[in-house]
């Protein structure tokens, strides 16, 4: 699948955060990103924004269900059929 928008826009008025977990969310339904997420510091260094800002991101996934955190493994996709 190709992705148009795979590069953060700092001139968007939407907020950074807010492109990353779109971003994120696309490759989730996608099927593209299946299991373990990337980490924030990864996310950050590959999308060129804060730690705060990528954790920002996957924070607003785990409110929409599309990730779970494992303490001290990480963050993971929630498999479509035990999404809320």
């Amino acid at each position: 699948m190709f992705y148009v928008d795979l590069v953060i826009d700092h001139d968007s008025p939407t907020p950074v955060y807010a492109q990353l977990a779109r971003i994120l969310r696309d490759r989730i339904t996608s099927g593209e990103l299946t299991n373990r997420v990337p980490s924030v510091r990864t996310l950050a260094q590959e999308y060129g924004v804060s730690h705060i800002t990528a954790d920002k991101a996957l924070r607003v996934l785990k409110d929409e269900h599309l990730i779970r955190s494992v303490r001290g493994k990480g963050a993971y996709v929630i498999p479509e059929a035990e999404r809320k």
